[in-house]
């Protein structure tokens, strides 16, 4: 376990240069007086390691020295290959270079682990588009990321579900999101009506993208934006204006066994969260926010009668209307 944290401090140093020894102790989730104790090690072992003092201080290698290690552990070998993304690579117009990174990989790794790796592929496929859902067309996908790679400004005509529908727009693209098979831009619009960094911020589906135009300008992405983060805030924002009211529902054992299955997760915990103790029958009562009485009509329909609406008014009358209805188309 020690000589693999000294080879892994070797390689963070050569890859990202200078780092303190609580960035190092982080990015390996060991103490700081682990990593002093490593760093004589290493420096006791003849490797050109030396430390500045200070704020601005921290670990680094002399200048120009690469280590040659190029050992894979067979786990390490097998995670390469379940790190690939052929279909978004190919989406992105990267399949070719993918490939290529591939074989040269493949040939670069002993017998042993090229038959390890290999087997990974034959075992595991990933496929991101959800069950019944085709695939979207995304002809600026290319584009796109293109200009997310080279930081340059685009000016895209896009198709809005509010109106006015079609708009056109000048943004910085930050970067691009794979979601349940539709890709998502990350961008800062540029226009004077929205100013500050955080308000800035949009997503765009890439399939609505009408037409795309790549300007000169260079942009700067601000140091403190990181994507995976940005995307988890967003999904919790976009949850919270997407279900803007909320419904008290009784539930039998059966329709509570199928909430995973027939309403969203945030529904589902929703109702596991809140669900009140069971009556004799095994019934309970929870509370679920809704999207609005329409979506939540077509949403708890799916259960038949394991659910019945306590409240609030209109959606328990729509639910009744819409019984009503069925009853009399099938007598």
């Amino acid at each position: 376990m020690r000589a693999s944290r000294l080879v892994s401090i070797l390689l963070l140093l050569q890859t990202r240069g200078r780092l303190t020894a609580q960035e190092i102790a982080d990015t390996l989730e060991v103490s700081v007086r682990t990593i002093y104790r490593d760093m004589e090690s290493l420096g006791a072992a003849g490797v050109p390691v030396y430390a500045d003092p200070g704020h601005r201080g921290g670990y680094e290698l002399l200048d120009g020295y690469r280590t040659r290690l190029t050992g894979l552990t067979a786990g390490e070998a097998e995670s390469l290959f379940l790190t690939g993304l052929p279909t978004a690579a190919a989406d992105l117009g990267l399949g070719s270079v993918v490939t290529t990174a591939h074989l040269k990989l493949m040939a670069a790794l002993p017998a042993e682990l090229r038959d390890r790796a290999g087997r990974i592929a034959e075992c595991f496929h990933l496929d991101t588009p959800t069950w019944y859902g085709a695939d979207e067309p995304t002809p600026h996908l290319t584009a796109v990321a293109d200009a997310v790679w080279n930081r340059r400004r685009v000016r895209i005509r896009y198709l809005r579900w509010a109106e006015p529908h079609e708009t056109t727009r000048v943004v910085d693209p930050y970067g691009v999101v794979l979601k349940a098979g539709a890709w998502y831009l990350v961008a800062a619009h540029t226009g004077p009506d929205l100013p500050g960094h955080v308000d800035r911020l949009r997503t765009y589906r890439v399939s609505r993208i009408l037409d795309l135009e790549v300007r000169p300008e260079v942009f700067e992405r601000p140091a403190d934006f990181e994507l995976g983060r940005h995307w988890q805030e967003y999904l919790v924002r976009f949850d919270r204006r997407r279900y803007r009211a909320s419904a008290t529902v009784r539930m039998s054992p059966t329709a509570v066994g199928r909430l995973v299955d027939l309403v969203e997760p945030t529904v589902a915990r929703a109702a596991r969260e809140s669900a009140s103790a069971p009556d004799p029958a095994g019934w309970v009562e929870v509370v679920i926010p809704i999207e609005s009485v329409d979506g939540a009509v077509k949403s708890l329909l799916v259960f038949g009668p394991e659910v019945e609406v306590v409240g609030p008014a209109d959606l328990r009358a729509r639910m009744a209307e819409t019984v009503r209805a069925m009853g009399r188309v099938y007598g």
